[in-house]
């Protein structure tokens, strides 16, 4: 079970950017937890060079769904997280699929459903960029992000990332498996873009997971 929660703040943003660093702390020794990464957004669609300083993003690996539920509503950091956000949205992913590493190996475990998913598909995208090709990256990423904009099927994506210009991730929302098929088997401006980003050797590691949305949980705070 993956969770991913995405919080916004219109107020206590310098806090949040700080929690980039500090929060891992507070995650040693939570029961359940397998992986976990505190990220960033970006303001652009897609990959992108500008944060968006008024959202942030906890991606936690667990065991089960119990345990994430124990920690999201009761855990120190969660609590604190909650009293200083304006909304929260968090994503239950079950997988479906994942290749490629993150960290040197995939914490994302694909379940053994081999039935095809009747509801919506989120989709993580993950990348280390090589320093040689930064900027022939950054240089390509507009069309990239029209591509995935003008796709059919996909209902929302943001970038996501640990660290500027080299860490980078999106995370998109599809309304179903046959609209990521078409898009990944039959868009030519993807398909262009992969072949690329392999001849000219972009990503010193790299990973793609599918996931079944199986919840979502939506909070807005007073």
């Amino acid at each position: 079970m993956t969770t991913l929660t995405f919080f916004t703040f219109t107020k206590n943003r310098f806090w949040a950017f700080t929690q980039m660093q500090l929060a891992y702390q507070s995650l040693l020794g939570v029961k359940g937890l397998e992986f976990c990464k505190m990220l960033g957004t970006g303001a652009g669609n897609g990959f992108s060079l500008w944060p968006d300083f008024s959202t942030y993003a906890l991606l936690i690996v667990w065991k089960s769904k119990k345990e994430a539920n124990v920690f999201l509503k009761t855990h120190q950091l969660s609590k604190q997280f909650d009293s200083k956000a304006s909304s929260k949205t968090t994503y239950f992913l079950q997988t479906i699929k994942s290749h490629g590493k993150w960290d040197g190996g995939n914490p994302f475990s694909a379940s053994d459903k081999k039935e095809k998913v009747g509801g919506k598909i989120g989709i993580i995208t993950r990348a280390t960029l090589n320093k040689s090709r930064l900027i022939e990256f950054w240089q390509s990423v507009p069309k990239a992000s029209r591509a995935i904009a003008n796709a059919s099927g996909v209902s929302w994506f943001k970038g996501i990332g640990e660290w500027p210009f080299i860490q980078q991730a999106t995370f998109s929302i599809w309304e179903s498996e046959d609209a990521v098929q078409e898009f990944a088997y039959r868009s030519r401006p993807h398909a262009n873009i992969v072949a690329k980003t392999r001849k000219r050797n972009w990503y010193k590691e790299d990973l793609f997971a599918r996931f079944e949305i199986i919840d979502i949980q939506k909070t807005h705070f007073t």
